[in-house]
């Protein structure tokens, strides 16, 4: 069975840069087309997966890409949703209010 564990890791490797490959957008790749990375990727079974993962791809520092995006926030935490429902809870006060009272208006 550990005779067969490098041609396993091979093959894990290269599919896993193949998806790689395919998943990221065109202008994040590297030096060639996407096209041609995934030929190189297909073709050279060890040596194209490993240049792939480490020339293919702009790669983020610490964070794998996170920075560009918006990090998630606890509801709690975020001041627009913590807006929101001040003005549903005044909307719903407001007019709870002049329903209780007409002669108010």
């Amino acid at each position: 069975m550990l005779r067969y564990l490098p041609f396993l890791l091979v093959i894990a490797l290269t599919v896993y840069a193949f998806i790689d490959c395919l998943n990221t957008p065109e202008e994040e790749v590297k030096h060639l087309p996407k096209v041609a990375w995934v030929m190189i990727i297909l073709l050279f079974s060890f040596v194209g997966p490993v240049v792939w993962l480490f020339a293919g791809k702009k790669r983020s520092a610490v964070g794998g890409g996170r920075s560009r995006r918006a990090q998630w926030v606890a509801p709690d935490d975020n001041p627009e949703f913590l807006k929101s429902l001040r003005e549903e809870q005044e909307k719903k006060d407001g007019t709870k209010d002049r329903d209780a009272d007409p002669d108010k208006d």
